[in-house]
């Protein structure tokens, strides 16, 4: 359900209720029933949910049934102390428990694929909990060392490098090993029929223009250039530094196959900027496929029945289409 004092539920209900799933996938949903039976009566939204369970058993059994549309109840919030729009330990705690709930339940067989609603950072920390996000919880949950980020905006595929640090400190993570290392894993991923392999995998220069042969910044020729050609010695085909000016671009037209962001604002900008509601999130490097929207928690909306459910929407398909061409 992600923070229960966000957008998340509601967003999930008006994607269920938009039968983002089709009749190609069943989707069971990890939260609280009072917390979506408030929503849905203080958004004027359906109930779209078929069963209700609070047990793996009862959940087999659903699934068994063919029953397209499953909430699995968890009592994690009270909700008289629940307020909409508020840094919450409680929510942050609540949303942080489905997570679990969900990890469980897809590695023990039940499910395929995760989809997730957004959290709030903040009251995560309030809930006590350390992770700052959902890719850092379920690296832990699952012991996955290094699950790498993609965003996935009309065709456009951009992997990360670095997520959730400081400029400072992306920019100190640009080194030749871990550039290397970076070209080596989200090459290795693309090699399946979501990707195009007939073209090149692209890094995006650091510096403006690629810094100029060092006017610019020393990054490209120390650590990112030296990183290709190891790459190309290993017979990758990947190509850059490109400028970031032109890479998101030319893999938009279909130039490359994929682009490797080196810092997060770098790549989320020139998703979001191509559809914002339409950037997908796509975590490589667990157990089991993840996708999720990638906005917020939007506090200032939420429980208004405002919220867009197109990025749910686009999050569940993505990952139904993923699934189908493994």
């Amino acid at each position: 359900m992600g923070d229960p004092a966000g957008i998340g539920p509601e967003i999930v209900l008006k994607a269920l209720n938009a039968a983002a799933h089709g009749n190609l996938a069943t989707v069971v949903v990890l939260g609280d029933e009072k917390v979506f039976e408030k929503v849905a009566a203080d958004c004027a939204l359906a109930n779209p949910f078929k069963k209700v369970v609070s047990d793996d058993d009862s959940l087999r059994e659903a699934l068994d049934s063919h029953c397209d549309t499953i909430l699995y109840n968890q009592q994690l919030v009270d909700l008289s102390k629940f307020t909409y729009g508020e840094i919450d330990g409680m929510c942050g705690r609540a949303a942080y428990e489905s997570i679990v709930r969900a990890v469980r339940i897809t590695q023990n067989g039940m499910a395929t694929a995760l989809v997730t609603p957004p959290l709030h950072k903040e009251s995560l920390r309030a809930g006590g909990i350390h992770s700052i996000g959902h890719t850092e919880i379920l690296g832990d949950l699952t012991d996955s060392p290094s699950p790498i980020t993609m965003f996935e905006t009309l065709g456009l595929k951009i992997f990360f490098m670095t997520r959730h640090l400081s400029l400072r400190q992306a920019c100190d993570s640009v080194t030749e090993e871990r550039v290397y290392r970076s070209i080596k894993e989200c090459y290795r991923l693309t090699l399946n029929n979501a990707f195009d392999i007939r073209k090149p995998l692209v890094v995006a220069a650091l510096n403006p223009h690629g810094g100029e042969h060092g006017l610019f910044g020393d990054e490209e020729q120390l650590a990112i250039v030296p990183a290709i050609g190891h790459a190309h010695r290993d017979g990758l085909d990947v190509v850059g530094p490109v400028g970031a000016d032109s890479a998101f671009h030319l893999a938009k037209i279909g130039k490359y196959r994929a682009v490797l962001s080196l810092y997060h604002d770098q790549g989320h900008i020139a998703a979001k900027t191509l559809d914002f509601d339409r950037t997908i999130s796509v975590t490589w490097g667990l157990p089991f496929l993840r996708t999720s929207v990638d906005h917020g928690t939007a506090f200032d909306i939420a429980g208004k029945g405002i919220a867009s459910e197109i990025s749910m929407i686009e999050a569940i398909k993505v990952a139904i289409r993923y699934l189908a061409g493994k």
